[in-house]
């Protein structure tokens, strides 16, 4: 009898556990942005994009309006990126900006983009890089990481194009959405992190220390609004299942 059970066990389908991450739940009642994600001004001279949380066509969102200014919405995660590399995330944006370009520090604006700062191992950075990482760590503080991904909301150039920023070879743009044909709606997306990373420097990321939202017009001087929502990372083999 009690094999009879244990056979009958075996045919029942396993459940399922998701491997999901959370690191950008937005459902705060009251538009405030939930901790730990904080507002970080790289240049406090310029003033902030102003951020907050709603509920948008049916999604907790953060609402990302700038105008001519700059601020990043940032919060320090501890991902294992050998269990969980892909990270899957919902954006929309109004309008794309008009003027911007990213191959030009005059044009270093985005109606959209998330940031992913890592940690990098010394010897992968050489001398130089790390002189460099230290002058500027001096001026703008710890916030400056070893290296950093941006996916980006453009205005000109193709789906798929990977450029250094126009500010810093440690920073590497790769453009998902470009142009005003998806914009006025949400869009998912799914990126598989440490692939991106060996495409932009060559070699695997050693840490995932930061993930960032921003929407910035201070070099063009433009208006622009954006949403963003659902940040999670999963599994290679799991879809990013809708939420």
């Amino acid at each position: 009898m009690r094999s009879a059970f244990y056979a009958f066990l075996a045919l029942l389908p396993l459940p399922v556990f998701s491997a999901a991450v959370w690191v950008g739940d937005f459902t705060s009642p009251d538009g405030t942005i939930p901790p730990p994600w904080r507002i970080e001004r790289p240049n406090p001279e310029v003033p902030p994009t102003n951020y907050r949380t709603r509920l948008w066509e049916g999604v907790h969102a953060v609402e990302a309006h700038a105008v001519r200014s700059m601020a990043l919405l940032a919060r320090p995660v501890t991902i294992d990126l050998a269990r969980t590399p892909i990270l899957c995330w919902r954006w929309r944006i109004d309008a794309p900006l008009q003027s911007a370009d990213m191959t030009q520090k005059s044009g270093d604006d985005y109606a959209a983009r998330v940031y992913l700062s890592f940690a990098v191992t010394p010897e992968r950075l050489g001398l130089g890089t790390r002189m460099g990482l230290a002058l500027a760590r001096s001026i703008h503080g710890d916030q400056v990481p070893d290296a950093a991904l941006n996916y980006i909301w453009d205005n000109r150039h193709a789906v798929g194009t990977w450029q250094p920023n126009a500010y810093t070879e440690r920073a590497r743009m790769l453009v998902l959405r470009s142009g005003s044909a998806s914009a006025g709606r949400w869009v998912a997306e799914r990126r598989d992190v440490s692939a991106d990373f060996q495409a932009a420097f060559g070699h695997a990321p050693l840490t995932l220390t930061g993930v960032a939202i921003a929407t910035d017009t201070d070099n063009t001087g433009e208006e622009a609004r954006a949403g963003f929502a659902d940040f999670r990372f999963v599994a290679s083999a799991d879809d990013c299942a809708p939420v």
